[in-house]
């Protein structure tokens, strides 16, 4: 497995606001932008559907009242192997990736599957925003605020039948757009899966957005999910496929390396990653490190998911 670097970024590899704000204007020029005419069901009003934001978003009943990592931070400092092991890499590259057009299909064990297509899941529900601690494994961690609706309000539509007891997720495949998937790191495309309560659970989300803005390319645009009482590498990105399944998924980074990454990959400070502890993690921003908080911090809504597991078989 290629080695991961883990250096925090050098000022010259944060992408600057101005550049952040260039790509917006590209996006709204371009007209990858939420239509006017969807705005009433986004929640939205005109200027925020004509201006590609999520800035009249309404507050979630969930989250954190901690500080948010600077959106510089959040938008170079990032894990998406599709485009390299490098945290620098997806910022650096994922200017490849087209997400217009964009289709997601909805499958598998459920009596009414679909096809959706990227506008009508921005027009689906009304967007929130969550601010969610995210871990890595790796030891570090952010605050970040995600734009989306819970993942259940588009699961319940396809109608999933007594044999769905998982759900699975798969990554746009493409080297083209995808240049990291040239490199045999990981089997591709990627798959990632949750049992299906965990996909239901309502701080499980449809992340459209982050800070207000439509998702960056770096951070899984235009569509991923957001599970933020687990691992990071288990929010999958750039979403092409969810599918309903009768047994558990066959997961990306589980047949990489199953000692070290398994299919619950839930946080929890008591069990140690084979090469280094997950005790304490790092806020990107922060020197000092701060003790990891079980299901990082949301065992008050998640920990009945697990009653009677043993999670450190189950980890």
């Amino acid at each position: 497995m290629s080695r991961v670097r883990t250096a925090f970024p050098r000022s010259s590899e944060i992408t600057p606001r101005d550049v952040f704000d260039q790509r917006r204007s590209f996006l709204r020029d371009a007209g990858f932008v939420i239509a006017a005419a969807g705005a009433a069901s986004l929640g939205l009003g005109a200027r925020d559907a004509a201006a590609g934001t999520f800035s009249s978003a309404r507050k979630g009943p969930y989250g954190t009242t901690e500080a948010p990592t600077p959106l510089k931070d959040v938008t170079s400092y990032n894990n998406f192997y599709e485009f390299g092991t490098g945290k620098e890499d997806p910022a650096e590259r994922a200017g490849s990736l087209k997400t217009r057009p964009w289709t997601v299909s909805v499958e598998g064990e459920c009596a009414k599957p679909r096809r959706w297509d990227i506008d009508e899941l921005l027009k689906l529900a009304a967007i929130e925003e969550r601010v969610y601690r995210m871990r890595c494994v790796e030891g570090w961690s952010m605050v970040i605020p995600w734009n989306g609706y819970p993942l259940a309000e588009l699961l319940k539509r396809a109608e999933p039948n007594s044999r769905a007891k998982y759900v699975e997720f798969t990554t746009l495949s493409d080297v083209s757009q995808m240049p990291g998937q040239r490199a045999a790191v990981l089997d591709w495309p990627y798959v990632e899966g949750l049992r299906i309560d965990e996909a239901m659970h309502p701080l499980t989300l449809l992340t459209l957005g982050l800070y207000g803005d439509l998702l960056p390319n770096q951070n899984g645009a235009p569509v991923r999910v957001t599970v933020p009482w687990k691992y990071g590498f288990k929010s999958a990105k750039s979403i092409v496929r969810i599918r309903f399944t009768e047994h558990e998924p066959k997961t990306a980074w589980n047949k990489a390396a199953p000692r070290e990454y398994g299919f619950y990959s839930n946080v929890n400070p008591a069990v140690e990653h084979p090469r280094w502890s997950q005790a304490k993690e790092r806020r990107i921003g922060e020197w000092t490190k701060r003790p990891t908080l079980p299901f990082n911090g949301y065992a008050e809504q998640v920990a009945g998911l697990y009653a009677g597991m043993d999670l450190r078989k189950y980890f």
